[in-house]
C-alpha cells in the first residue's frame, strides 16, 4: 500500500473541484429527471405557500382525505396530492400559490444543502 501526502492547500483546491463538479452533476440531474408531482414537500412549505394552517393541514391527514409519509415526525406530502386537493376543491387556496410552492421548494432545498456542507 502506497501513502501519498500533499500539502494542505492542494488538498483543499482538489476538494474545491471535487465539490464544483458534485454540485454540477446534482444540478444537471434535477433539471432534467424531476417530475413536479413527484417533488415531496414537508408540512411547513404547504402551509406556508398554499396559505393554510397547519390544524386544517392535520385535520385532512386524520380524515385521510390526504395521502402523506410520516419520516422522524415530519410530515411530507407530494406536489400531485396537493394538485388533486385543489382540484377537489378541499383546499381553499389558488394555482398561483401552487407554483410558489414548487418554484420555492427548489430554493430551500439547495438552502438546506449548503447548510450540511457548512457544518
Amino acid at each position: 500500500m502506497d501513502v501519498i501526502t500533499i500539502e494542505s492547500k492542494a488538498f483543499k483546491e482538489l476538494e474545491e473541484k471535487i465539490n464544483a463538479i458534485a454540485d454540477y452533476i446534482f444540478n444537471k440531474q434535477e433539471a432534467e429527471n424531476i417530475n413536479e408531482d413527484e417533488i415531496w414537500v414537508d408540512s411547513y412549505e404547504v402551509c406556508t405557500f398554499l396559505k393554510i394552517s397547519a390544524k386544517t393541514l392535520q385535520r385532512l391527514r386524520v380524515a385521510g382525505t390526504i395521502t402523506y409519509s410520516n419520516i422522524r415526525g415530519r410530515y411530507f406530502y407530494k406536489i400531485g396530492e396537493i394538485k388533486r386537493m385543489l382540484e377537489e376543491r378541499l383546499i381553499r387556496s389558488y394555482t398561483e400559490c401552487l407554483n410558489d410552492l414548487v418554484t420555492n421548494h427548489k430554493f430551500y432545498v439547495k438552502e438546506r444543502r449548503n447548510l450540511r456542507k457548512n457544518k
